[in-house]
Parts: C-alpha cells; structure tokens; sequence
C-alpha cells in the first residue's frame, strides 16, 4: 500500500504504524509519529492500523540549539 511519510510517497506491506516503524529503522527513543495530523502514543503504535493514503509525520528529537 502507499502512505506519505513526511510528505513523500512510500510503498510499504506494513499493516501496523509499529512494523513501518521498524521498516523505516526508527530509533526506539526519541521519534514520535502523528497520522493525519494526530500524535499516536508509542503504545498504540502496535494496534494503530495503516491504510492507504495516510498522512504520517515522523518527528525525530535533535540535540543541540
């Protein structure tokens, strides 16, 4: 299926926001993801179900100023 990930088009066989998290190598601390312009908490990401054309922002924590 196709979701946009930070406004670009990716292909993916994930069917959890969880898988596509490992798929897209996320660090396991310090990313947050929204879909469709709602934060999921890490612990839904298991359950949260991905469909096709969803809108999914990865926010990654930066140091430094």
């Amino acid at each position: 299926m196709k979701v946009s990930v930070n406004n670009k088009e990716v292909e993916t066989y994930s069917t959890t926001l969880l898988q596509l998290a490992e798929e897209l190598s996320l660090p396991p601390v310090g990313v947050a993801i929204a879909v469709d312009n709602k934060m999921i908490p890490r612990a839904a990401w298991g359950d949260y179900a991905l469909s096709p054309g969803m809108s999914i922002v990865i926010i990654k924590a930066a140091c430094g100023g």
